[in-house]
């Protein structure tokens, strides 16, 4: 009890500490002003603390998950969602990149699909459920799917092709459990390569599809 107690005291310490240095003040008025978004987040921390610091460290990360992204601070939780998906698609020829708070995942073309076509090949569909099971887990996110093709070909005929590949990824998701509306799916076509079009090496790279995830805030 009194190591709880202590653990509860220490919380709001910070937590009021936290508040005063990311205070205001109106230039004009000499007001002092907290915005909203620190108010909320620091509510959240409040909650989420509390529940932490009674539970053990299991039960104490599984409370920061269900407090989400505005509880847990949406640094933390897309860390710790950037961790998980790490240890899923380890293997997997999937790259997972970070960018503040958001994570990108480049899956390539060779290993989605075959030559031309826009059904995804039977041996990336576990990749595919290992994406699905984290994006259900972190619900405090978005994400789209864009797809991209190489130089070879049309534009117009590139544009449908990586539209379809990335529909494709799209339902597939959503048919594991993910929540279409927080699915968005585009194509770009032959646009923004990755590498040179004039090697073969380099236009099974631009033929890929990204997944980018984003914290709802």
């Amino acid at each position: 009890m009194y190591k709880t107690n202590y653990y509860r005291f220490f919380i709001f310490f910070i937590i009021i500490t936290l508040m005063s240095s990311c205070a205001t003040y109106d230039p004009y008025t000499g007001e002092k002003k907290v915005s909203k978004s620190t108010t909320y987040g620091v509510a959240g921390a409040v909650v989420c603390g509390i529940i932490g610091a009674t539970k053990d460290s299991k039960h104490a990360r599984n409370a920061a998950l269900g407090c989400g992204a505005i509880g847990a601070g949406i640094g933390a939780y897309m860390d710790s969602q950037e961790a998980e998906l790490r240890r899923e698609l380890e293997g997997s020829g999937v790259r997972v990149v970070r960018q503040g708070n958001q994570i990108q995942l480049v899956m390539p073309g060779n290993i989605t699909f075959n030559t031309d076509e826009y059904s995804i090949k039977a041996n990336f569909y576990p990749v595919l459920d290992s994406v699905a099971k984290v994006l259900y887990k972190y619900r405090d996110t978005n994400l789209e799917i864009t797809g991209y093709t190489d130089s070879v070909g049309t534009k117009d005929y590139n544009m449908r092709l990586s539209e379809n590949r990335a529909a494709s990824v799209k339902h597939y998701l959503a048919s594991r459990s993910v929540d279409a509306q927080r699915l968005k799916a585009f194509g770009q076509g032959e646009l923004y390569p990755i590498a040179d079009n004039m090697t073969e090496s380099g236009r099974q790279q631009n033929r890929r599809v990204e997944l980018y995830i984003t914290a709802v805030q």
